[in-house]
């Protein structure tokens, strides 16, 4: 939000006509309205960008720094672990360094819009920018401001400096000033550290040249709709926050639960976890629109966030879809297919007894594992039935569905299974599990208190 409010101040300065633009379409914590931009999506409208042949009398900032290895500020090489966003990266160091190996990055002086939690306006752009960088590096150094390594506020990230050199050069290139002269980022902190002068002097350069965040135009790979744009674990880890909310965000369906809805899951690389919820469509999608949702899809979910009482969990509904205006913003929409769900190899001790804690910018969100992965999808081996229950109500649509008690190490395993039937199509009953060793994929579902695995398909269990 931070980055937002500085953006638009500064889109603001370039001219009063886009000041006005900007303050009819945006207001409280959603993107611009669809006034503001094209209503399909993404936009056509392109910034200014970067040519590979700079404007005459374009200073290329970050050549202008040179890495000096003799200095007295901590440097060490690194290889990437994991790339998170725009400004931020893990990277493996050596164990002196981090005593894990891993040191968690935030890049010093910069500021990239948000890709990980709220979306935030080119923030796609600059992790892009950031990790196709990075990954063609055959060398990288990181360096601190001062002699020892600097924890951000969050005390688990490190601010630093990123210098990398690929097989064509000669010398190593300053990653945070480069960001900052392409327009991919706004200043923070920038004047106040060892490179402050070339680094506020790339700002000025980016925002006369009116690059990405400093363009004034529309980012193409943003939606312009009423939903608020967020990811899956920005959602689940405040899902309260957005009771009522219509929100935005995409995944990848992973299961159909046969009773109108599907679940979606989204791996974030930061917290190395799968984050997922229910879509309850009901009768909204019918065609294409429902076609969407077929389970290997990636998905943009638009729709509100609900409080599902009969259940004691949260859902997304009131999904639509408009045949004749199929980029509208407000529309499901595949991105891709061939997905497969994650099916995550998940420890029954972890399951049952884990606890998680999630840092995010402002607070740290600490859960029970399995509630913090709810609605995602798990494999378990090796649970030993003990126990076996079956729907017998007439009058049910579960009829013959059954709740398998297992046991794996001494720790309490539940399974819930859908109807099951067999290949010819008959009603698979107890006794095809009663007293089996059995591994099983499913959804991490929440019942009457108490978290289980639901399974929807008899090719989901393995029987030992």
């Amino acid at each position: 939000m931070i980055f937002k409010r500085m953006n638009r101040f500064l889109s603001a300065i370039l001219s009063l006509t886009l000041l006005l633009t900007v303050l009819a379409g945006c207001s409280g914590q959603n993107p611009p309205a669809a006034s503001s931009a094209p209503s399909s999506a993404p936009v056509s409208s392109e910034p200014a960008k970067p040519t590979e042949t700079p404007a005459a009398g374009t200073v290329d900032y970050a050549a202008t720094l040179k890495l000096d290895m003799s200095t007295a500020t901590a440097k060490t090489e690194v290889t990437v672990k994991t790339y998170i966003d725009g400004d931020t990266t893990h990277f493996h160091v050596p164990d002196e360094v981090m005593k894990n190996g891993v040191l968690k990055a935030r890049f010093l002086a910069i500021n990239t819009p948000e890709s990980t939690g709220k979306i935030e306006e080119y923030g796609k752009a600059a992790s892009r920018f950031t990790k196709e960088k990075l990954s063609a590096a055959t060398s990288i150094i990181l360096e601190s401001d001062t002699e020892g390594w600097n924890a951000d506020s969050t005390g688990d990230r490190y601010l630093v400096w990123v210098w990398y050199k690929t097989a064509e050069m000669s010398d190593y290139r300053n990653l945070n000033v480069e960001i900052l002269q392409n327009g991919l980022a706004i200043a923070n902190s920038s004047a106040n550290n060892i490179y402050g002068d070339v680094c506020m002097a790339a700002i000025r350069q980016a925002r006369e040249q009116k690059l990405y965040v400093y363009s004034g135009t529309p980012d193409p790979d943003f939606y312009y709709g009423e939903a608020i744009e967020l990811t899956l674990k920005e959602l689940r880890t405040n899902i309260e926050s957005y009771s009522g909310m219509k929100v935005a965000f995409s995944g990848i369906i992973s299961a159909n639960s046969g009773t109108q809805g599907v679940y979606i899951e989204d791996y974030d690389a930061e917290t190395d976890l799968y984050y997922g919820i229910y879509i309850y469509y009901g009768h909204n999608l019918t065609g294409t629109g429902l076609d969407v949702l077929t389970v290997g899809n990636e998905a943009r979910i638009v729709g509100s966030v609900q409080y599902y009482e009969g259940g004691g969990t949260w859902q997304v509904s009131d999904l639509s879809y408009r045949l004749m205006k199929p980029n509208d913003p407000n529309n499901v929409q595949k991105l891709s297919g061939g997905h497969s769900a994650s099916y995550r190899l998940t420890d029954p001790d972890t399951f049952v007894n884990g606890e998680v804690s999630i840092r995010t910018e402002d607070k740290t969100v600490t859960a029970p594992y399995a509630a913090m992965v709810l609605g995602t999808s798990v494999e378990m081996k090796n649970l030993q039935v003990t126990d076996i229950y079956t729907t017998t109500n007439e009058d049910s649509s579960s009829r013959g569905a059954m709740t398998l008690i297992c046991q794996a190490g001494g720790v309490p395993v539940t399974v819930r299974t859908a109807v099951l039937l067999d290949a010819d199509n008959q009603l698979i009953t107890e006794d095809a599990y009663a007293g089996k060793v059995i591994d099983v994929k499913g959804i991490v579902d929440y019942f009457d208190g108490a978290y289980q695995i639901k399974v929807f398909s008899a090719n989901n269990i393995t029987i030992h």
